[in-house]
């Protein structure tokens, strides 16, 4: 499973000109379901996002967790994340779950967050989104978890 968080002030996700998710300060988290994952690959995904160390304390040191500062989660699925481009210039996307083992996982992932964490808000599996973010820092971290 991979994911890429972006530290943001805000973010949100529309979908046909009407706003579905969004957060103030806190992550945007792109989230792709990969062929082979599971449940257990998800939840391990989601405890380092949650306790990942990317935030600034009071010496401006990035030591702070979305937890520890209240921030909110932005969770907008992304299969291109699983794009292989190693034999051309057309990205496959081969080693991305098939769509429905991807809305499972992903779904499963988002109850799991929603569990664990006050402030998630989602997209829509599936849909033609656009996302606005205002990116923190900037921020970016690529993250990915195996079995």
């Amino acid at each position: 499973m991979k994911a890429l968080l972006q530290r943001v002030g805000s973010a949100r996700v529309d979908i046909a000109g009407r706003t579905l998710g969004a957060i103030d300060a806190g992550l945007l988290v792109l989230l792709c379901a990969e062929r082979g994952d599971t449940d257990a690959v998800a939840d391990r995904l989601l405890a380092k996002i949650l306790k990942l160390r990317i935030f600034a304390d009071d010496a401006g040191k990035m030591n702070r967790s979305v937890q520890d500062v209240g921030g909110g989660l932005l969770v907008v699925s992304q299969f291109t994340l699983a794009a292989d481009v190693s034999g051309g210039n057309r990205p496959s996307f081969t080693q991305a779950a098939a769509p429905d083992e991807g809305r499972r996982l992903y779904e499963y992932f988002v109850g799991r967050a929603r569990d664990a964490h006050p402030v998630v808000a989602t997209g829509e599996f599936g849909a033609d989104m656009q996302v606005r973010l205002v990116n923190d820092g900037p921020v970016t971290i690529p993250l990915e978890m195996r079995i």
